[in-house]
């Protein structure tokens, strides 16, 4: 039987997460009525998240948080019946609730009570705007009744409280928020905004990435709403992982050995589908994080007296929810950044010939299996010169080498920790403390930062990281006889050098090896002298020709270096583990994973490795190189392309970014299923499509062939199979589309190396091939 005790702790936690919800919902729907785009739907939605709070804590005997709900439903009450018209006064004392209600759960999560701050004066306050006129501002709350809660509590609450902005008439012509940002989040759960683990402007706290879901948070924030089809899925895929056990169980003790290969590969297919379904209950949409925005940059736009409007884009896209707790912050802090830095007063704009409201935009969207998020506003940009002179006064760069450095070089000194622009410290910013750990808690969780930035014109900062911490795909390669694991968004391709090419294919500039790559110097690590690891016993004394040099292209910080690596072995999802706190200061190293003969691989820091070996700096190969392309980069768009033929001798090419392997099959093991083509592939059923019967090239050309050339590709987290007749080359040109309309299948036509090729439109056949992709798609 369960105790009344635990009841009420069952109860307690069913309000923090239904509040964490109905208070996020809260101020969105207050932020739109300020736009003067609520209607009356949208003040019965306000109405009923505090009548709905004030209830449940009564009912629970939390009369502190009663009291407070009550003073702010009666104001709503008025509001929602007509007696009142909402002010400006009146939306920031009603933002101060939530504020302070907020407070009083936390301090009931953390404590199991109330909190000991008065509210007296916020309650005063909203009494008296009940008898307020309308378009008079009401006194603001005093510091002691409102202090700073939510999202800035860390940054101007070690200063003391402070008080929500005054408001002031004029605010209402602000239009702090666009179209976009009106309640277009799904609803959807929204963690209560924890103390930021970034640098602030109040000083620097403890950064911290989480590294699974299990780790300590509010109630709200462990909690996770999942699509009940998607646990039915999950419950009936267990059941069938139950079934392959018992049958493997059975047949292992009767040792029928082809009954024991069907249940293997079984039990590999469920797995695998399983895999997909649990990871899918963790996926949630950025929208959860992205709907407190709206507030952020309306406080912190009052704040620093500036005009701001919002631009929400790809509120759905969808990340692992520990990917969403970990740029939270980061995030945020961008936000702050843009609007304090970047984004100019109506003043300064109005002179520089700009509107008076500034532009701030977010955008997230998928592309090669990674989520890039856009954070870019329209201010008066970075002043490079600024920053390095900035750079040099602190001390941290001499004035030789700041003179030496490229415009992206002297961007990137804003992540230097101590570097601050600001002329004065402020509650937003000024300490010189926040960028840098804002990319070192980007690049602990696998992603990448980059910034762009034209004075006058605006800023662009995007962020590039994995969908998911917790399952990745991975390359693995042993040296010096261990294994280690390379995460497969880093990889950019694999090199193979035999014989007289791997003995001379390596050159020294400067003292540091390189190989050519297609007329590019590409920097070399090898990974047994970065380990100390023992050197590969080389055969070359017996067999010259046997010797073998393999080189794994990967990207850090933007950049292509070389890892040089005994052996590539093969690609695998592999399960992440986090290091062992003793072993979390190693940079070159992300994780552990355990292989499927029960040994540990270390999963390597790409990003950490990089800076480890020095291979990431701006070094004179690469400028060599940057003047070289400059001419064809001027022309048209430079991009890695894949070259193949297809039926009669069609010269084709796709984006290297669409092609995840490149396989070649026995023609015998392709197997029909329904009307189509498909073969077993890495425990899957891999559909193939003849790109010759979708393009424009008569005779397929290749239907005769012992052997098949298959390109695979993702679409919509499906696998393809293109079949053509020869994988040519790998290129990295300026491609310049000469013509658009070449026929069904092919988005254009383009000279690369000197011969003209098609450019094929992997989508759209994807979509002729499979109309459940035409129906996904529509």
């Amino acid at each position: 039987m369960v105790s009344n005790e635990n009841l009420q702790q069952e109860l307690i936690k069913d309000l923090l997460i239904e509040s964490a919800e109905g208070l996020d919902r809260y101020d969105r729907e207050l932020l739109s009525l300020e736009e003067g785009q609520g209607g009356p739907e949208t003040m019965n939605n306000i109405f009923r998240v505090i009548h709905t709070l004030k209830g449940t804590a009564g009912c629970l005997g939390l009369h502190g948080i009663e009291r407070t709900a009550h003073a702010g439903e009666d104001l709503l009450s008025m509001l929602r019946s007509g007696k009142l018209q909402p002010s400006p006064s009146m939306i920031s004392a009603l933002l101060s609730l939530s504020d302070a209600l907020r407070s009083m759960l936390r301090e009931l999560e953390a404590h199991g009570n109330e909190g000991s701050n008065d509210y007296s004066a916020l309650m005063q306050l909203l009494g008296d705007l009940q008898s307020a006129n309308p378009d008079t501002a009401a006194p603001s709350v005093p510091a002691s009744a409102a202090p700073a809660f939510g999202l800035f509590e860390d940054e101007i609450g070690q200063e003391g409280p402070a008080a929500t902005p005054p408001a002031d008439p004029k605010d209402a012509a602000y239009g702090l928020f666009g179209d976009d940002a009106q309640d277009t989040v799904p609803n959807a759960p929204d963690p209560v905004p924890a103390p930021t683990t970034l640098a602030t402007a109040a000083g620097p706290a403890p950064s911290s990435v989480p590294s699974d879901s299990s780790g300590k948070g509010s109630a709200a924030d462990n909690a996770i709403r999942v699509d009940i089809a998607q646990l039915d899925k999950v419950m009936n895929l267990v059941g069938e992982l139950v079934l392959a056990r018992n049958q493997i169980v059975a047949n292992t003790t009767q040792f029928d050995q082809a009954a024991l290969m069907t249940a293997s590969q079984r039990l590999n297919i469920i797995t695998t589908e399983l895999q997909e379904s649990v990871m899918k209950t963790r996926m949630q949409p950025i929208g959860n994080i992205w709907a407190k925005f709206p507030r952020v940059v309306r406080d912190v736009s009052k704040d620093l007296n500036k005009r701001v409007r919002l631009i929400l884009e790809g509120q759905s896209t969808e990340l692992d929810r520990t990917i969403i707790e970990a740029i939270k912050d980061p995030l945020t802090h961008i936000i702050r950044n843009s609007i304090d830095h970047g984004i100019e007063h109506p003043d300064a704009r109005r002179q520089a010939g700009k509107a008076e409201e500034g532009l701030l935009s977010l955008r997230a969207y998928h592309e090669g299996g990674q989520v890039n998020i856009e954070i870019m506003d329209d201010g008066g940009g970075i002043n490079v010169e600024r920053v390095k002179s900035k750079a040099v006064a602190q001390g941290l760069l001499t004035p030789e080498n700041a003179a030496r450095l490229s415009e992206r070089e002297a961007l990137n000194l804003i992540f230097l920790p101590g570097l601050s622009t600001a002329e004065k410290i402020t509650n937003v910013s000024g300490r010189g403390v926040g960028m840098d750990v804002v990319r070192t808690n980007i690049e602990k969780i696998g992603g990448s930062i980059d910034i762009q930035s034209q004075t006058g014109q605006g800023t662009t900062i995007k962020i590039k990281i994995p969908l998911t911490l917790a399952i990745i795909p991975a390359l693995i390669v042993t040296s010096g006889g261990e294994r280690f694991a390379i995460p497969q968004v880093s990889l950019l391709e694999l090199v193979r050098l035999e014989g007289q090419q791997a003995r001379s294919g390596i050159e020294q500039l400067y003292e540091s090896p390189v190989y050519r790559l297609r007329g590019q110097l590409l920097p070399l690590t090898f990974l047994n002298r970065e380990f100390k690891l023992h050197e590969r016993t080389r055969q070359a004394e017996a067999d010259p020709a046997d010797e073998v040099l393999n080189i794994i292209v990967l990207q850090a910080d933007g950049r292509p270096f070389g890892l040089v690596v005994d052996e590539i072995n093969d690609t695998e999802e592999i399960v992440v583990k986090p290091l062992s706190k003793q072993l979390k200061g190693l940079a070159c190293f992300a994780g552990a994973t355990i292989m499927g003969d029960g040994r540990v691989a270390l999963i390597l820091d790409v990003v950490g490795l990089a800076q480890h070996s020095n291979v990431v700096d701006e070094n004179r190969s690469r400028r060599q190189t940057e003047d070289k392309h400059k001419t064809a980069d001027d022309a048209g768009l430079r991009q890695t392309l894949l070259l193949f033929t297809v039926g009669n001798n069609q010269r084709m090419a796709i984006p290297l970014a669409r092609a995840a392997r490149l396989e070649e099959f026995p023609a015998s093991r392709i197997e029909r299923s329904g009307s189509g083509e498909v073969i077993q592939y890495r425990g899957q059923i891999l559909p193939l499509i003849r790109v010759a019967q979708y393009v424009v090239c008569g005779d397929a050309g290749c239907d005769a062939t012992e052997v098949v050339k298959v390109v695979v590709c993702a679409e919509a987290g499906t696998n393809y199979g293109l079949v053509v007749n020869e994988i040519h080359d790998i290129v990295d040109e300026a491609v310049a589309v000469k013509r658009t309309s070449a026929g069904r299948g092919i988005l254009g036509s383009a000279v690369i190396q000197s011969r003209v090729t098609d450019l094929l439109d992997v989508s759209g056949i994807i979509r002729a091939s499979d109309p459940t992709q035409s129906r996904s798609a529509a």
